[in-house]
């Protein structure tokens, strides 16, 4: 998730639609509520959870030009991907 600065929030979950939407609608208290984060502008699906958890510390570890990288790579405009959920 993530704003227009962007400022970038890393999570699991295993309903993306559902908590995008939460995020969107500020829902949960913390982080993304704080930075309104409302913005899908990455993710990657995993049947296995332990290895979506694993992903996640990976990424969570990054710098931040890493993970900028990673996500410009497939989303150069950093448009939000909200809309191919539905």
């Amino acid at each position: 998730m993530a704003n227009n600065r962007p400022t970038l929030y890393i999570g699991v979950t295993n309903n993306l639609g559902r908590r995008v939407f939460e995020h969107k609608h500020d829902m949960v208290d913390g982080f993304s509520k704080k930075y309104t984060l409302h913005k899908l502008i990455y993710y990657e699906v995993f049947t296995d959870i332990a290895l979506a958890i694993k992903r996640e510390k990976q990424i969570k570890h990054w710098n931040r030009n890493w993970k900028m990288r990673l996500i410009t790579q497939s989303n150069p405009t950093l448009k939000d991907l909200y809309g191919r959920l539905n």
